[in-house]
């Protein structure tokens, strides 16, 4: 590859990390072109964009940008796959779903594999990290929790007043007839 092409994907791949918040740094050597298809698809579908790097070029566009990314020299190694997302947890959430399909022993070599993810501006090293990261929550879903929240004491209040006065009017409907 010559070196113009190569700073010419450096270039882009910065510019990628920077334009999305989260991605993950997967294992998707093991996939068949069938499966890696039915992946690419998915990921289309669910707004996730993915990236099959070279590893040195990710390196190289990683120190392009501000903030320290060596943590993530360590798995940088073999196959890489980069799933670029505005939403932190929709990439874990697709990893999840296709390692399912794998039963027993293959489980622990299912693909795609996560390898490390950069969510909401922390880093996570290593598979085990998967379902931590399929919890967490986006931006809106934790301002809806926020609302609901916030709603549920009104909520409360207001049927308490309607429920009391509904009991005080029949209360007094009851001494009327009497």
């Amino acid at each position: 590859m010559k070196k113009e092409d190569k700073s010419a994907i450096i270039e882009q791949l910065s510019a990628t990390v920077q334009e999305y918040p989260n991605f993950y740094l997967t294992n998707i050597e093991a996939l068949n072109a069938e499966k890696t298809s039915a992946l690419r698809k998915e990921c289309f579908k669910q707004e996730v964009k993915l990236v099959v790097v070279k590893n040195t070029l990710l390196k190289k566009a990683l120190e392009r940008i501000d903030g320290d990314f060596s943590s993530l020299d360590a798995v940088l190694k073999g196959n890489t796959a980069v799933m670029f997302s505005h939403v932190a947890n929709v990439p874990a959430r697709l990893i999840k779903d296709f390692t399912k399909a794998a039963k027993g022993k293959d489980k622990e070599n299912a693909k795609p594999q996560l390898k490390a993810a950069y969510v909401q501006e922390t880093f996570y090293i290593g598979a085990e990290h998967l379902e931590a990261l399929v919890n967490v929550k986006s931006k809106n879903e934790l301002i809806g929790d926020v609302v609901a929240l916030l709603q549920s004491p009104v909520k409360n209040v207001i049927s308490a007043l309607q429920s009391s006065g509904q009991t005080i009017l029949g209360v007094l409907k009851t001494l009327e007839e009497r």
